[in-house]
């Protein structure tokens, strides 16, 4: 019989993971599922892959919070992210007061660079985010999409 590892979780160790998740989702306005995850299995790690993140996005700098979010939408988009990922973005924007139509033209930005296949996919997360209502066409068509 072996004994528990020694590495096991205390509850110190998880009060400081709770805090940290805690605080990083107060100062995004979202945590991702890694986040969650990364919290327990490598607080380390995470602090370290945070602090990157707070050096370029989340502590003001010259690029007010709004223009940062419309650049992280569109780099998301044009890199095909987690649909959950871009929303999480989509979803700060609003918060900040940007119009869900200048968040739609952050995506339109992704077609020139990315095409319209990666277009589609922030355009469809954006229409979900925002609840964009479609217009069906009135004329016979072939399929349902």
């Amino acid at each position: 019989m072996t004994d528990a590892p020694t590495d096991a979780p205390t509850d110190a160790a998880f009060d400081e993971a709770q805090a940290y998740i805690d605080q990083m989702a107060a100062t995004r306005g979202y945590v991702l599922p890694y986040h969650k995850l990364m919290a327990r299995a490598d607080l380390p790690v995470l602090k370290a892959a945070n602090g990157l993140v707070a050096a370029a996005y989340t502590n003001q700098r010259r690029l007010s919070r709004a223009t940062k979010e419309l650049c992280f939408i569109t780099s998301l988009t044009v890199l095909r992210a987690a649909p959950g990922h871009i929303a999480s973005h989509i979803r700060v924007a609003l918060d900040l007061g940007v119009s869900p139509e200048e968040i739609l033209e952050a995506i339109e930005i992704a077609l020139p660079e990315a095409g319209v296949v990666a277009f589609q996919h922030g355009f469809e997360i954006w229409a979900e985010v925002v609840g964009a209502e479609p217009l069906e066409p009135t004329v016979a068509v072939h399929g349902k999409t």
